[in-house]
């Protein structure tokens, strides 16, 4: 199934089903918004599937991805990873970092209370700040339970969806000094128009992982366009993790990190600060720029038939407001 929030007035929307090629829409009889859906998914899965089954058959209205909101506008929960060993291994030689221990998955709990339209322009304080993209893919789980392994996360892992992990990376430093986490270097990630269950994969979801490239554009240009399955953690693996010491509600929003492979001079990167750090080891200095208002990044991952999985993030870098 696929599914899209579409705004009702309410901070959490409406939600709705969307036929396989996106270009069709329903409201989903019987739950309204996402969360309340995770929160019984076995109660509402088999009328939705039923329902999905006739809106792929014709029903329903026309669907506009510009007009949908993240397909969950805000979480309980939000954990990132770093699961691509490409992306951390080069960060740790551009900043001289000791290697992150073996055996043990990165991952930060960061701001749930809003996440972006995909579609949405995104305001940021300064451009001085290192304004940076991150494409990721993510999972929405229903509970899980206080110690559960790997092999049963899982079955909890519901939904999958694409992300923008924003970064400012001249803050990021200054915070990871502190020892106390980020807050200013994170702000509120965006999320592709429509979040599927991971049939919708079909033999691409591959050991809890997207087995399909992330297409990556600034400003129209290729940027990259690096394979998703390439992760040294699945889905499964952090959700294990994450419910080490503690359950996890329902409606929790894990990310992979930034979409990285080894190859990355060959096929590109999905964020700026990598760019920057081949940059730095290959000439001795980063030349790519972080972001300047009115930049545009765009994202996609589609099938390897070129079919339409989650819909295309698309933004720009604005100024913030002027009172």
């Amino acid at each position: 199934m696929k599914f899209a929030t579409l705004p009702n007035g309410t901070p959490d929307g409406v939600l709705h089903l969307v036929s396989r090629d996106l270009t069709r829409t329903a409201p989903a009889l019987g739950v309204t918004t996402l969360q309340a859906l995770m929160d019984a998914w076995d109660d509402h899965a088999p009328a939705l599937e039923r329902q999905y089954a006739d809106l792929n058959a014709g029903g329903g209205t026309d669907f506009d991805p510009a007009s949908a909101l993240a397909p969950l506008p805000r979480a309980w929960q939000w954990l990132d990873g770093s699961a691509y060993d490409s992306h951390g291994d080069l960060m740790q030689a551009v900043f001289n970092l000791a290697p992150n221990p073996k055996g043990r998955p990165l991952m930060y709990q960061g701001m749930s209370h809003s996440f972006l339209s995909g579609v949405a322009d995104v305001p940021f304080p300064s451009e001085a700040d290192g304004i940076d993209f991150e494409g990721e893919f993510g999972v929405i789980c229903d509970a899980v339970p206080m110690g559960t392994t790997a092999a049963e996360a899982r079955r909890h892992i519901r939904l999958v969806v694409q992300i923008n992990d924003w970064s400012l990376r001249t803050l990021a430093p200054i915070e990871m000094k502190t020892g106390f986490g980020w807050i200013q270097a994170k702000p509120a990630c965006s999320i592709a128009p429509v979040a599927i269950t991971p049939d919708e994969l079909g033999a691409a979801w591959r050991d809890a992982r997207v087995d399909l490239p992330l297409t990556v554009d600034l400003n129209g240009a290729r940027f990259g366009n690096a394979e998703g399955y390439h992760m040294s953690y699945g889905f499964d693996e952090l959700l294990a993790h994450a419910a080490y010491s503690r359950a996890l509600c329902a409606g929790t929003l894990l990310g992979s990190g930034t979409v990285s492979n080894a190859n990355f001079r060959e096929i590109g990167s999905s964020c700026l600060a990598e760019r920057r750090g081949i940059e730095l080891l290959d000439e001795g200095a980063p030349r790519t720029p972080y972001l300047s208002y009115g930049d545009h990044v765009r994202m996609e991952c589609r099938t390897r038939d070129d079919q339409p999985l989650f819909g295309a993030i698309k933004q720009r870098a604005i100024a913030p407001p002027t009172s």
